[in-house]
């Protein structure tokens, strides 16, 4: 019996390909999903920009998945030039969709080996348009957000993270969670104390209890309860990629404890200063002086010290409202509602969410009519009696 060549559309050949990688992946035989995704791929850098533009979408899971089976085998460095000139290709067939997931792809790559750098390059080299995918833009933001946080950028890194929860989808929960958890540390760095509601959110209550514990640590100042709390869960910041945040935040934790302690006093000795802290040297008392004209130069204090007598001695708090903060604060707020209003007027541009489920549901139909005519196709030809 001869074998009937028939032909059928690109959707459910691709469809086929991402129906295979992933029962692949759900068995974890990730060298064979190497293989069926690259075959994939090799697949769609042979079509013109025509038939690419119908399956975009599909080809945009396959790069996800090439990816990840390199993941979660620990060879992801081996892909990195592979993507690069993937994306390239997806610039030049105007592929918006590839470029978005290519990016997101490499910039992932270049964080999981702390290239922040090179990510940092790609990043402000690569070109912007309006966004296809909410997900690829959340993805986009994590990432920018986790970049300025390490080049000392909080307060950019807080909005980033803060657009990417945002835009996320609500059903994602362990990327809420991994955002959540880089927005508190990058709250607890600019000197703010995240509310308890964050951490009490449905769901992500467990997720997040490192992040509690450390955030009360922080907001009394306690540096030995910092020290407990940072030991206590070292697993888990290393595994979240934050440890090195956590031993900024040391300062943060002296700051919030000199604050505490030049309010309470008007007068105090700086060995009573470092017994409070928790603070412990050699040299004890020059590294508490140290440490307090730092932070009256940092202007986290309001006070002077007495050096002769080795005392600290506060300074009566200004008003409030004296002072540029409520300005600064109003500032930041009117900036926010402005880019909240300009992302608004941008979803205006985009097609409804009615328009968009029509013309899906439209396209589903199609593909489902295809495939029944393929299946009578092959029923008539081998089942027919």
């Amino acid at each position: 019996m001869s074998v009937c060549a028939i032909e059928f559309s690109l959707e459910l050949e691709f469809y086929c390909y991402f129906l295979v990688l992933i029962f692949l992946i759900d068995q974890k035989r990730y060298n064979e999903a190497k293989v069926c995704s690259l075959d994939g791929i090799t697949r769609v850098m042979s079509l013109n920009m025509a038939e690419l533009d119908s399956v975009s979408v599909l080809a945009a899971r396959l790069y996800f998945y090439y990816s990840y089976s390199y993941e979660v085998s620990g060879d992801l460095a081996e892909i990195r030039w592979n993507l690069l000139d993937w994306y390239s290709v997806a610039a030049l067939n105007h592929d918006e969709l590839g470029q978005e997931t290519l990016l997101n792809l490499l910039l992932r790559n270049y964080l999981h080996y702390n290239l922040y750098d090179q990510a940092e390059k790609l990043r402000s080299k690569a070109p912007k348009f309006l966004s296809r995918s909410s997900q690829q833009t959340s993805r986009y933001l994590f990432y920018t957000g986790k970049i300025q946080t390490i080049r000392l950028a909080y307060t950019d890194a807080k909005e980033s993270f803060l657009q990417a929860v945002w835009r996320g989808p609500v059903a994602a929960r362990g990327f809420r969670i991994q955002c959540t958890k880089w927005t508190v540390l990058v709250r607890l760095l600019l000197g703010e104390i995240p509310e308890r509601t964050v951490f009490m959110q449905s769901g992500m209550e467990r997720g997040l209890r490192p992040y509690f514990e450390l955030t009360n640590a922080v907001r009394i100042g306690d540096l030995e309860l910092f020290g407990n709390v940072a030991e206590e869960f070292a697993g888990t910041f290393i595994s979240d990629g934050t440890k090195n945040l956590i031993v900024r935040l040391q300062h943060s934790v002296i700051r919030t404890g000199l604050r505490s302690i030049s309010i309470s006093y008007s007068s105090i000795s700086l060995a009573e200063v470092a017994d409070k802290l928790k603070m412990h040297s050699r040299n004890l008392l020059a590294d508490v002086e140290n440490v307090v004209a730092k932070a009256i130069r940092d202007g986290a204090i309001n006070a002077k010290i007495d050096h002769a007598n080795g005392w600290l001695i506060s300074k009566e708090t200004r008003h409030i409202y004296a002072t540029a903060e409520p300005q600064v604060a109003f500032s930041s707020r009117v900036s926010f509602y402005l880019n909240l209003y300009n992302e608004t007027v941008r979803a205006l541009l985009l097609p409804s969410g009615n328009d968009m489920h029509d013309n899906r549901r439209s396209a589903s139909q199609v593909l489902y009519g295809e495939f029944l005519e393929l299946l009578e196709e092959v029923r008539d030809k081998y089942l027919k009696k």
